[in-house]
């Protein structure tokens, strides 16, 4: 049983009033649902027929509740990226999205790890744009560069920043979503830490941090620009206040989100009447949520200094990419091809010189795909590679069942059957690439990362996949 903080009980009672207060205290004390959404570049789940129980999120298209708790560490489409366990509330930035978002844009999620709402917003996101996900802590963005992998599409850069570093890049995004750290009460019942570390001056200490992220970011943003302002908190301070601070101290406009009443959703708390969306446990399936849209005010953009490309203006120098690698995407030619070191990367030419400029000024972890790693006259296939969805089927497949799907994953030995050819092998599972490996005859070297591998060793008597 959760133990509330006094001084959060009395402050959450006061602003939900004695009766919702205690239908809201007595669902903290439930067990949380479970949820996930399925990845359209991927389909290989049947909701009809899962397992699991599957039934719609009312405001996510790909969204679904699981009656049943999936064994997710030993379901081989989880870790080949057909489905993303996010919580249902936040999946809500679909109905911003759709509302406002329906032509090519530049796009910045700031707090992005561990991928949720990246992976979510790039399934969204009309072709032709780009997502720059960013994560400020280094420990966390290897888990957003390996879900962003799994996801496979290949118009994402992955960044490493802090938000004042973001400055130099004026006007250059569309859309920023700011999912902004927070005092994280909307979390109690999943988690015990953000309870034991809750108090009045932490949401303080919260609320000023959530403006200066803003406030660093905001010029970023292009005049006409859309912000979308999410926190995981029940407070005022950390929702509905900042939403009205942003109004007075930066001239943005609050948008209206269309939301269904049979959604349940709550209005603004303050008595301001923002059109803000709070998501409170005793009134939806999901946790704690709050989200709201805010337009930046017209104005003239400027253009942001764009490096042309011209022959010979890389330093260092630079290996010729080998023609087989080429043909291992689909239309090759939409693409620039790079080999640095041994490294053979992709980046989509429709936005090269965006890449570049962040390049200039940001700490780039990954962007397009790496393809592969030059080892003497080998190219071996990257793993990202298997993983997209723009790969070529320049490489034969080869089916496996469950169990070898785990061994697999476990980068345990295989064995594959003998009308396997030898080289370079895409292994599939219900028609899904898992990963690559070499087939050498009696053996097949296994290339499944080894920084991504299942290590645990036991498997459940019952495994439930979704």
């Amino acid at each position: 049983m959760i133990q509330l903080p006094e001084a959060f009980a009395d402050y959450t009672r006061t602003l939900l009033g004695e009766a919702e207060y205690r239908l809201f205290e007595a669902a903290l004390q439930r067990e949380p649902v479970v949820s996930l959404r399925l990845n359209p570049g991927k389909p290989a789940v049947d909701p009809a027929t899962s397992p699991a129980g599957l039934t719609p999120v009312p405001w996510a298209s790909t969204g679904y509740y699981a009656a049943r708790r999936p064994t997710f560490t030993f379901d081989p489409l989880f870790h080949a990226g057909c489905y993303y366990v996010q919580e249902a509330s936040s999946m809500f930035l679909e109905q911003v999205m759709r509302r406002y978002v329906s032509r090519p844009v530049t796009m910045l999620d700031l707090c992005a790890a561990p991928g949720g709402k990246s992976t979510h917003a790039r399934s969204l996101l009309p072709e032709g744009s780009l997502l720059v996900s960013n994560e400020v802590m280094r420990p966390r963005v290897s888990v957003l560069v390996e879900n962003v992998q799994k996801w496979g599409h290949p118009d994402v850069v992955v960044t490493n920043n802090a938000p004042a570093d973001f400055r130099p890049l004026r006007h250059v995004f569309d859309v920023i979503l700011t999912d902004v750290p927070c005092s994280g009460e909307g979390m109690f019942r999943k988690d015990a830490v953000a309870v034991d570390e809750w108090s009045p001056d932490n949401v303080a200490l919260c609320r000023q941090r959530q403006r200066r992220i803003l406030t660093d970011i905001w010029d970023c943003l292009k005049p006409g620009g859309l912000l979308i302002y999410s926190t995981c908190t029940y407070n005022k301070e950390e929702d509905e206040d900042n939403v009205a601070w942003m109004c007075d101290e930066l001239d943005a406009e609050p948008l209206e989100v269309p939301v269904r009443p049979e959604w349940n959703i709550a209005p603004d708390l303050s008595g301001r009447g923002l059109p803000v969306c709070r998501f409170l446990p005793h009134r939806t399936q999901g946790e704690g949520f709050f989200i709201a849209a805010l337009r930046k005010p017209d104005g003239e953009a400027e253009p942001p200094a764009l490096r042309r490309g011209k022959p010979g203006d890389r330093k260092g120098k630079t290996t010729p990419v080998p023609v087989a690698c080429r043909t291992w995407l689909r239309n090759p030619e939409q693409w620039e091809w790079t080999c640095d070191g041994a490294r053979v990367t992709a980046v989509p030419l429709a936005h090269k010189e965006t890449i570049s400029l962040l390049g200039r000024h940001l700490r780039v972890v990954s962007a397009g795909i790496a393809v592969g790693e030059l080892k003497g006259r080998d190219c071996v296939p990257s793993h990202a590679l298997a993983m997209s969805t723009v790969r070529a089927d320049a490489f034969p497949p080869c089916e496996v069942d469950h169990a070898q799907a785990l061994a697999y994953l476990r980068r345990e030995a295989l064995g594959l059957p003998s009308g396997v050819p030898r080289g370079y092998v895409a292994l599939t599972y219900r028609g899904i690439p898992l990963g690559f490996v070499k087939q050498l005859g009696s053996r097949a070297n296994n290339l499944y990362p080894a920084e991504w591998r299942i290590r645990s060793g036991y498997l459940p008597d019952t495994v439930l996949n979704v």
